[in-house]
């Protein structure tokens, strides 16, 4: 993860509301379209309740998830038939750096970089599958086949096409979110062991964010790990934080209400993240413009 990171937490009841797999697929589209755009770096699902088992839920929102961030000529490579993945058509595509256009050699660039699988070994290395009609080699290497790794192009005008492995923060471009599940481990629990800089829960019943908006522009320029936490359909957090025997207030920074005065009865998870997402960019979007002005940090 990079030196700077944001993290958005989930729960595994995100598609409780709605029943049908296509259905299904769709919101979690919708919330892995929403993180690419505002560049989020770890999308985290967190089971709801103790008392029920959430392992399928989990499987479905981190293997659509995990597809959709996969750039398209690595899917096939990478993913088997998987009843998951029956609806995936209906997702919209991301169409962020590491998913390139470009499916031909020659329209590489030196330096350039790629995601891509290992598709076999030689003599001097590791075979890479980068998306264009051969292979790039990796020297020196013998990578397990089928390994997931981002490369720089070396010669992309030479018969031998070369590829170095870089880590995929070198890259100097948003590359992607990553998928955390937490399996039996409830949002609480990790919370008081993960060490985030700032942490802000969602709520209808938090602050509204105009109250909190200078204080919370503050932390959110000294933080490096950031996390949004997000409520379920079903319950919100200071419910399910509740249930785990925490006050809400006591185990986050912020308790916000990002959408006051909200017209709708309910406002659904994936209308949740895009427009909470959206607020908080404007928040690093201000932050960038004082600071390539040279205006004095604000402590």
């Amino acid at each position: 993860m990079p030196s700077s990171s944001l993290s958005i937490a989930v729960p595994a009841s995100l598609t409780s509301d709605v029943p049908h797999l296509r259905d299904k697929t769709l919101k979690i589209g919708l919330i892995g379209r929403a993180a690419a755009i505002f560049g989020v770096d770890q999308i985290i699902i967190f089971p709801d309740d103790s008392r029920r088992k959430w392992k399928d839920e989990i499987s479905v929102i981190s293997t659509v998830l995990s597809y959709m961030e996969t750039p398209q000529y690595l899917r096939k490579r990478l993913f088997r038939l998987r009843p998951e993945l029956r609806y995936a058509g209906v997702l919209p595509p991301l169409r962020t750096p590491h998913h390139p256009l470009c499916s031909t050699v020659k329209g590489l660039s030196r330096g350039e970089f790629r995601e891509g699988v290992v598709t076999s070994h030689t003599g001097n290395g590791s075979l890479i599958d980068i998306g264009v009609e051969r292979p790039a080699l990796v020297r020196g290497r013998k990578m397990p086949i089928t390994t997931r790794l981002t490369v720089k192009i070396r010669n992309p005008r030479k018969k031998l096409l070369e590829a170095e492995v870089v880590d995929r923060d070198q890259t100097g471009s948003y590359w992607g979110y990553r998928i955390t599940e937490l399996g039996n481990q409830r949002l609480g629990e990790f919370l008081k062991t993960h060490n985030f800089d700032l942490v802000v829960a969602t709520s209808r019943n938090g602050t509204p964010f105009s109250k909190v908006s200078e204080k919370l522009s503050a932390r959110w320029r000294v933080s490096r790990k950031k996390l949004l936490a997000f409520g379920a359909p079903a319950k919100g957090l200071y419910d399910l934080l509740e249930d785990e025997g925490y006050k809400l207030e006591n185990i986050v920074d912020f308790v916000v209400n990002f959408a006051p005065g909200q017209k709708v009865e309910t406002i659904r998870s994936e209308e949740a993240v895009l427009l909470t997402l959206g607020v908080v960019n404007m928040i690093d979007t201000t932050i960038r413009d004082s600071r390539a002005l040279n205006f004095p940090e604000a402590h």
